[in-house]
């Protein structure tokens, strides 16, 4: 099932096509990594689908509703955390999410038992009644998580939730994320492609207001994978040993040499690893492993924008 589906979406600024045709579509119960330049489009798309901006045409919907300008009923079905949550400092992360949940007319009962559920989800059970002026940048993203997943929400909006963060607070929101998949589908918009790679199931990159590439993230590598055998090796007697092997071998087009480690180029890699492994055996060699490249997303993404 779709979870969020876009066609034919359009907006301008002035003069400047900011979206240009972007046709999008979530499934359920996925991490999607919506990532493009800065200045791609990403906010602008996350506030459409939120009612807040109004399109110049095209459709969106959330969990099979239309979304309206200035219309918010869709925004039941959705939780959104921005990149830069404002909170009320005075205010202990049980107070707010108290507050949050009267605002949206939840029963009180509910509203404590889900608070202290979410705030054991993010790991800020120790913190409840500490003043959220005393939260760390990525203590208050942990919030925010919490708050937006108060009323259920069929889609998590997360946009750019790692953008300010040291490499510990990155790392709690990317675990925070794979565990909140099993409760609602996650749409992942940031610029930090590490972080898609890490916890996306699909991505969408967005050029010039379009999607230049999308689909799951493990076939679009398999579809680009690189015709390119990486061998490394234990010490430099048996590379040396090794580079006689595969020196004469016919199917290899170029060699790139770096320590230990050799990559051999050929348009037909399977052929080569076979020669290789018999090679290795006839030799009596063990490598310390053998792979065929693996494109990254930073590589995907640079053919994507070009």
């Amino acid at each position: 099932m779709s979870i969020l589906q876009i066609q034919g979406l359009y907006k301008k600024f002035g003069q400047n096509n900011i979206i240009n045709g972007l046709d999008l579509e979530v499934k359920e119960n996925t991490i999607f990594g919506f990532t493009g330049e800065n200045g791609a489009g990403k906010t602008t798309t996350m506030k459409m689908i939120l009612g807040f901006l109004k399109q110049d045409s095209g459709v969106i919907k959330v969990c099979g509703e239309e979304v309206k300008f200035g219309e918010t009923k869709t925004n039941k079905f959705i939780g959104y955390l921005p990149d830069v949550p404002e909170y009320y400092g005075y205010m202990t992360p049980l107070e707010y999410l108290k507050l949050c949940g009267e605002i949206t007319n939840m029963k009180k009962g509910d509203i404590k038992k889900k608070s202290e559920e979410l705030l054991e989800l993010v790991e800020l059970s120790d913190y409840k009644k500490r003043k959220i002026s005393k939260f760390s940048r990525g203590m208050k993203q942990r919030l925010g998580i919490a708050q937006a997943l108060l009323n259920e929400p069929k889609l998590l909006i997360c946009d750019e939730p790692t953008s300010a963060l040291d490499p510990i607070g990155r790392k709690e929101i990317l675990d925070i994320l794979l565990k909140v998949k099993e409760r609602t589908t996650v749409i992942f918009s940031t610029h930090i492609l590490s972080d898609v790679e890490r916890i996306c199931d699909e991505i969408a990159i967005l050029r010039d207001g379009k999607i230049a590439l999308s689909g799951e993230l493990s076939q679009i590598k398999a579809d680009h994978m690189v015709d390119c055998l990486e061998v490394g090796m234990k010490n430099k007697e048996d590379f040396a040993q090794f580079l006689n092997i595969v020196r004469d071998n016919q199917n290899i087009n170029e060699m790139q040499k770096s320590e230990n480690t050799i990559y051999l180029h050929s348009n037909d890699i399977e052929k080569v690893q076979k020669d290789v492994m018999q090679g290795l055996i006839n030799q009596n060699l063990y490598p310390v492993y053998i792979k065929i490249q693996e494109p990254t997303l930073e590589r995907l993404f640079m053919e994507a924008i070009k």
